[in-house]
């Protein structure tokens, strides 16, 4: 399950997060970066999906 969502980090950053965590701050925290630049998203998508 871990590499579907690292694949939808790399393609839309939040849908990852969102899978990983649910609504909450890293989401919010990622759509903020995504829209700042898309490599910090995916950066944190992953560092997310990564630690839990």
């Amino acid at each position: 399950m871990d590499v579907l969502r690292i694949l939808l980090a790399i393609i839309l950053p939040p849908v990852g997060v969102f899978m990983q965590v649910g609504i909450g701050l890293h989401f919010w925290l990622n759509i903020l970066l995504t829209l700042c630049g898309y490599i910090p998203g995916i950066i944190h998508a992953v560092w997310v999906i990564m630690r839990r």
